[in-house]
């Protein structure tokens, strides 16, 4: 019995030992790993850290570290149109905008604005002088209506505009005084004429039959142009040949300078 005993106080033993190992094995295993998790989270830590914080660094240290372009805001203007500037990324040249000058400082480019820049009427073309003998074509036509009618046409010959005042003043032939005027055929404004442009008077040949001299026949006709001030005559006269079989009496009359031939021919 008492071997039995000893036997059974020696298994016990032996068993308690074993489990004692036992735990001592799991608990250096757990350290094992806790102690291999341990060293590699620092690692994994420290390079996530690395690479956030690398992009942060990285803007704020470039701009101490690059050089600052030369030359990039007073670079000389060549006549070439392009501006010298730094060896950065895309800003080689710089296209000037201004067109070149020549040695004089006038500006070679023929371009013009749409603000209306463009070159306008020369002076010649633009100034107004009055209508005369000199610088228009005047002619005399007889016309079918009215009866005892002539047409007097004056037409801009010149390379300015032209002002027809008032009405012509006519001489037949030697007559001493000027043919009568029709003050009722004064237009509203005075008639401007453009280069190669006419206006037209009418001259009613003779009055009511009976009411003066006897009609004469006339061969040659002088017109006179009227100045600006009301009154004066102004410039060369033109001096016509009168159509055959052309008769006026001093009832006769013509008409102020009309812009349309309808109009002289109403009266």
């Amino acid at each position: 019995m008492r071997s039995n005993r000893i036997r059974t106080t020696a298994l016990a033993a032996t068993a308690l030992l074993a489990a004692l190992s036992l735990t001592a094995c799991s608990g250096d295993s757990g350290s094992s790993e806790s102690s291999k998790a341990g060293a590699a989270a620092p690692v994994a830590n420290t390079i996530d850290k690395q690479a956030t914080s690398q992009p942060e660094t990285q803007p704020h240290s470039q701009p101490q570290t690059a050089a600052p372009e030369t030359g990039a805001t007073d670079a000389p203007v060549t006549n070439s149109g392009t501006k010298t500037g730094g060896s950065g990324s895309g800003s080689g040249t710089t296209k000037n905008t201004a067109p070149p000058a020549t040695s004089d400082g006038k500006n070679t480019s023929g371009s013009t604005d749409k603000a209306g820049n463009t070159a306008g009427p020369t002076s010649s073309s633009t100034k107004t002088v009055t209508c005369t003998g000199s610088n228009t074509k005047v002619t005399v036509t007889k016309v079918s209506r009215p009866i005892n009618h002539l047409l007097l046409t004056v037409t801009n010959a010149g390379s300015q505009l032209c002002n027809a005042y008032y009405a012509p003043k006519l001489r037949f032939d030697d007559a001493q005084a000027v043919f009568p005027i029709l003050e009722d055929s004064q237009p509203q404004a005075v008639v401007t004429l453009e280069p190669g442009q006419s206006a037209y008077a009418a001259i009613g040949l003779t009055g009511e039959p009976g009411s003066g001299p006897a009609p004469r026949k006339g061969t040659h006709l002088q017109v006179n142009f009227a100045g600006k001030n009301p009154g004066s005559t102004t410039g060369t006269a033109a001096e016509l040949t009168l159509p055959a079989n052309t008769y006026w009496d001093d009832n006769g009359f013509v008409t102020y300078w009309q812009t349309e031939m309808a109009d002289a021919l109403q009266y």
